[in-house]
């Protein structure tokens, strides 16, 4: 394999936004759609979801990401839900997204999120600058952070059902479709965060499927790191343990 320079991957553009926004959760769809009824109850790395939550999770937050009024509305809900519970936001976020689909079948999930998907990417990829540059605070690791909402918009609401995708997977042994073009890309990012937010020299050899067969470096002398691809990316996101250069996480 040949040897990329993280410095030569390129922020995700909001010019891709669209295109690997709608791809991704159409393939959220496909996935689903190909499971077994035994399937949708399997526990999943996330302790509170099966995978029927999983996919009630993932149709909300394509939803809430249609429009102004959407996103407004489930905002204000999440804020009740995190003030009762008395955890952070997004968990309160993200349990008003499966509470608001209890009763929905797996075909009704299935259906919205077909229904949503490329509105959702449209939508996000055509926010006006202003809205683009709003402060949002957010914990890493426990770091609080302040984010750009573009951040979110362009990056974060496409690694998240990614990463769905293969905690699907991992619960139910369905297939995780994946190109070099699509999910290599959302690697390759994963992989240019990661290498900022440490700092370090290193040599990064993924393995695994082999559309994410890449080896990666940054400087020279550094750390060597030979993992599969998504094992790669479940320890950055706090679904595993990892050794050394791989306890920095990375947001999903």
């Amino acid at each position: 394999m040949t040897t990329t320079r993280v410095e030569t991957i390129r922020p995700i553009a909001r010019e891709e936004v669209e295109s690997l926004a709608a791809t991704e959760y159409r393939r959220v769809a496909d996935q689903l759609r190909r499971l077994g009824p035994d399937d949708w109850s399997q526990p999943t790395a996330c302790p509170l979801w099966d995978v029927r939550a999983m996919a009630a999770h993932s149709a909300g937050m394509m939803a809430t990401f249609t429009g102004y009024g959407a996103m407004f509305r489930t905002m204000r809900a999440a804020s009740k839900e995190a003030k009762r519970s008395g955890g952070p936001r997004v968990d309160g976020l993200t349990a008003t997204q499966v509470a608001e689909r209890a009763d929905a079948t797996t075909d009704d999930l299935i259906a919205e999120i077909d229904r949503l998907g490329p509105v959702a990417a449209r939508w996000r990829a055509t926010r006006p600058a202003l809205m683009r540059r709003m402060p949002m605070k957010e914990e890493v690791g426990g770091v609080p952070e302040t984010w750009r909402m573009g951040y979110l918009l362009e990056t974060i609401l496409t690694r998240d059902p990614w990463m769905h995708r293969v905690d699907v997977a991992d619960a139910t042994g369905a297939e995780v479709e994946l190109t070099a073009e699509h999910d290599g890309r959302i690697v390759a990012d994963v992989v240019a965060e990661w290498a900022r937010r440490h700092g370090q020299a290193f040599v990064l050899e993924l393995t695994g499927p082999g559309p994410l067969q890449v080896v990666y470096q940054q400087g020279t002398d550094g750390e060597h790191v030979a993992i599969d691809a998504l094992e790669f990316c479940r320890i950055l996101s706090g679904r595993a343990t990892g050794a050394g250069l791989l306890t920095q996480e990375v947001p999903f």
